[in-house]
């Protein structure tokens, strides 16, 4: 027996939503950024819970597609919304973060970070954290297409997309960060202040992936 229209709009309708629900999330890992340490935020932080459930998101289909495994029946209904508001609603929420959030929101975020990172230097704090999230929330549309690419279509979409992440970051990010630490390794050296943290900073993310290849063979 087949549900009624409605029950079925409804679930499109949410699914449909899903990416929108996503990019909310982005914005959100985005702030907290700002939150305590770099460490702290990138792993078991707001910016790494945040992110997740992003991705949780995105891939929606995908998880939902696990349940008939487990004995529940839940294919979703196919093709678009029948019922004319919720199809408006579907559309006009899509729009409203595309155009409130993502091109106005987003940037007047970064904006207030970046006074955030100055008020922070100036009391003596790191500007650092506040910098990074408003280079992420600007970054949001690039991000959001770098976190889609990812997704294979098939179950384990999300863990693809973990992994894809991982190699972007393992791969593009720590080496550009690794220059970072050498840059703030001359500074401190020239302000006399510690520079062996920075130089094993250094030559921890030249060799991440390195280190996590020997882990798994030492395991396996």
């Amino acid at each position: 027996m087949n549900p009624p229209q409605l029950i079925s709009d409804f679930i499109t309708l949410l699914v449909s939503l899903a990416p929108s629900a996503a990019i909310i999330c982005m914005v959100l890992a985005g702030l907290g950024l700002r939150q305590g340490s770099i460490p702290d935020a990138f792993v078991g932080g707001n910016f790494s819970k945040w992110m997740f459930w992003a991705i949780v998101f995105l891939t929606l289909p995908q998880l939902i597609s696990w349940f008939p495994s487990f004995g529940v029946p839940a294919s979703l209904p196919a093709g678009a919304i029948g019922t004319g508001w919720m199809a408006n609603l579907q559309t006009d929420m899509a729009n409203f973060v595309q155009n409130l959030i993502v091109r106005r929101l987003a940037i007047s975020f970064s904006a207030f970070l970046v006074l955030r990172a100055i008020l922070a230097a100036v009391q003596g704090g790191h500007p650092l954290p506040s910098i990074l999230g408003a280079m992420f929330l600007m970054a949001l549309p690039a991000t959001l297409a770098l976190v889609q690419g990812y997704n294979s279509g098939t179950q384990y979409a999300t863990a693809d997309v973990l992994d894809g992440l991982w190699n972007y970051a393992a791969g593009s990010l720590c080496p550009v960060a690794a220059g970072l630490a050498i840059v703030g390794g001359i500074w401190n050296f020239v302000t006399r202040r510690p520079v062996l943290p920075l130089a094993g900073a250094t030559v921890g993310l030249l060799t991440v992936s390195a280190a996590w290849k020997l882990i798994i063979a030492m395991m396996s």
